[in-house]
């Protein structure tokens, strides 16, 4: 049986309708593209190994493919994820030629599975093998990125300033600014969203339980949801991040997903809590009780469709959120740890004189703000459609 397809009158068209007549709206939708895009297709805009190479010594090769499945980085972790995302995206661009619908959702589910195989065997292995200098020693023919060079890279002096050959300059050791602000929308993206998601998933499982079950299951559970409101979360976030880097961790940017997932839920849970109340007295819920159906299936199935409009909205600010926590914390040295690139620890590295290092204040300040009004504009556009009407 075929799913029905929304007619015109359908209230998600009608929604999606209002949200692209919204003009901040489709700004905002623009300003992730901006961010997100270039942040999956890193490899390939910002890299100091050839994308192709041929020479007579070594043949045809590809020498950015094994760093692609294999990310020299000590997040690699995240790196994998957003080249595996960005790998999908590609088939699936392929794939629409294909015409048959259902063929080209089998041979995509297909080759993504395929795909996680060599993410998964590729090895990662130390080649310090200066590229550019062996194109011009060997006159070798190379293909390399537009920004010819890696986030860790020393590739001049410190603290230069923008030029033709590093476009937004160079940071406090000479890494090109512009690769490390293209990785470092990776480390943001990766902290805004997925920590989100986290508090996301406790905070409507705590609040759609607290309000469907109430009585005294709801009165312990928001009185300690309450008490842990009482403590600041910035403050809280600096106090357990103090805490985790004194052992070291390496994978930095995982810890801050944590960190903020488990203390940025609170305020959700309030807000789930609240919809699932007023829910909770209409005719439906009471049919489904009257039916005999279990809470579980209640809560999922017929309950939790009708409050997404108001979570999802909180995921979109949620994610603002979580994009100024963590580029706070890297300012302040508790965030993601070097060498991996942040954007808030290309301003940390600009403040002790932020007037002649301003390139290192301008670019990481301008990303920060297109992604927070971008997450904003796209929270408020979804809010004035979704809203009863």
């Amino acid at each position: 049986m075929t799913p029905p397809v929304p007619t015109a009158n359908s209230p998600f068209r009608r929604a999606v309708l209002r949200f692209w007549s919204d003009w901040p709206a489709r700004l905002g939708v623009a300003g992730i593209l901006m961010l997100l895009l270039p942040a999956l297709a890193a490899p390939v805009l910002a890299n100091g190994r050839p994308l192709f190479l041929r020479s007579e010594a070594r043949g045809v090769e590809f020498p950015f493919l094994r760093t692609f499945f294999a990310p020299d980085s000590s997040e690699y972790l995240i790196e994998q994820l957003f080249n595996y995302a960005f790998a999908a995206l590609l088939l699936w661009g392929v794939l629409q030629l294909v015409r048959w619908r259902k063929l080209r959702r089998i041979l995509l589910a297909f080759l993504l599975i395929l795909l996680i195989f060599p993410f998964a065997l590729t090895k990662p292995k130390l080649d310090k093998t200066d590229f550019r200098k062996l194109v011009e020693r060997t006159g070798a023919t190379a293909v390399f990125a537009p920004i010819p060079y890696g986030p860790f890279e020393i590739v001049t002096t410190p603290y230069a300033k923008p030029g033709r050959k590093h476009w937004l300059g160079a940071d406090e050791i000479g890494r090109d600014v512009a690769a490390r602000m293209i990785y470092g929308a990776r480390a943001s993206l990766a902290v805004g969203l997925l920590s989100t998601a986290i508090a996301l998933a406790i905070g409507t499982m705590v609040g759609l339980m607290a309000g469907f079950y109430r009585g005294w299951f709801d009165l312990i559970t928001m009185r300690v949801v309450e008490i842990m409101l009482c403590f600041p979360t910035f403050l809280l976030l600096l106090i357990l991040m103090s805490i985790l880097k004194d052992h070291k961790f390496e994978q930095s940017i995982l810890v801050v997903i944590a960190v903020i997932g488990l203390t940025g839920w609170i305020g959700l849970a309030f807000l789930v809590r609240g919809e699932v109340l007023k829910q909770r007295a209409l005719p439906y819920i009471l049919s489904c009780e009257v039916a005999g159906l279990p809470a579980y299936r209640t809560m999922l199935v017929h309950l939790l469709p009708n409050i997404t409009g108001p979570i999802l909205i909180s995921f979109t600010f949620g994610v603002a959120g979580a994009i100024l926590a963590e580029s706070g914390l890297s300012f302040l040295g508790f965030g993601v740890q070097p060498p991996t690139a942040s954007w808030g620890g290309l301003l940390r590295q600009a403040f002790d004189n932020p007037l002649s290092y301003w390139h290192l204040t301008f670019f990481p300040g301008l990303a920060l703000f297109i992604a927070v009004m971008a997450f904003n504009f796209t929270g408020e556009g979804l809010r004035k459609a979704l809203a009863p009407r």
